[in-house]
């Protein structure tokens, strides 16, 4: 069997920028790790890249050192990734994930949104599930 830990991000924003959740699944072997966060006031993208970041963040703190997948709705950030497309907005947050990717070993694989995929389907939960929570307490 194949040793990586294999990882699911997503972001949702209600409004774009408005009230934002991102949702991450991390499948190591069976064992099924979600987290999710939201920001008050974001855009889609920026919600898509902090589902990374927090993914790449859990990996560090965890001393996880393997091959890694990522599967992320996001063509923009796939492609920029894959095939160097230029980083024209969210520099901050780009210079934070090429800082947590250095030195790993990731695929970055871009999956259809809203599609037949579990996994995805779940971050995508996770994530709009947060964006609504902060739109509640906004009012």
């Amino acid at each position: 069997m194949d040793n990586k830990l294999i990882i699911y991000t997503d972001g949702s924003c209600l409004g774009n920028p408005g009230p934002g959740g991102w949702g991450v699944v991390i499948l190591d072997g069976k064992k099924e790790v979600r987290l999710s966060g939201g920001e008050r006031d974001t855009t889609n993208n920026r919600m898509e890249m902090r589902a990374i970041i927090e993914a790449l963040e859990w990996v560090q703190q965890n001393t996880v050192d393997r091959e890694l997948e990522i599967n992320s709705d996001s063509n923009l950030i796939v492609q920029t990734i894959n095939r160097g497309w230029k980083k024209k907005a969210n520099t901050d947050l780009w210079e934070k994930i090429e800082k947590l990717r250095a030195w790993k070993n990731i695929e970055w694989n871009w999956v259809k949104a809203h599609a037949e995929n579990h996994h995805n389907n779940i971050a995508d939960q996770l994530a709009v599930s947060e964006a609504r929570k902060i739109k509640k307490l906004l009012g």
